[in-house]
């Protein structure tokens, strides 16, 4: 795996806000930013004001953003997740399958709009992993 695991925060449709406030508490920067409309949903009424992806980056800290869809409603307490960068694709599918035989698939091991493969699982002690590789 490389480096640290990253802090994912899931919003209810205000992720950008968020962002917002983050960056004026801890005077850092927003990167990245993605709405579920230019990730391809734009025949979604909801997707040109929701992000689907955003970064915040002071230094060393980085904090991933997204709000939720209309079927994957945002609760606090399942807000926060914590992402893992893989450095092979055999490395994260072993991971993969390891950590969905006793827990709970978000969103299955697959490649990308975004150029990786990723999945979302829940452990069986309900920590929400995100798992991705940059292929190169």
């Amino acid at each position: 795996m490389k480096g640290q695991a990253t802090p994912y925060l899931m919003f209810n449709g205000n992720a950008k806000e968020a962002l917002e406030y983050y960056q004026e508490i801890f005077e850092g920067e927003i990167l990245d930013v993605q709405t579920y409309a230019q990730a391809g949903y734009e025949t979604q009424d909801w997707a040109n004001d929701r992000l689907i992806h955003g970064k915040f980056k002071k230094n060393e800290l980085l904090l991933m953003v997204s709000d939720d869809s209309p079927d994957q409603s945002v609760t606090f307490g399942n807000n926060i997740s914590l992402v893992l960068e893989f450095e092979s694709e055999e490395e994260i599918t072993k991971t993969y399958n390891d950590l969905k035989q006793k827990g709970t698939v978000f969103m299955e091991l697959q490649d990308t709009f975004w150029g990786a493969k990723y999945a979302k699982v829940k452990d069986q002690f309900g920590i929400i992993w995100d798992l991705n590789y940059e292929m190169k």
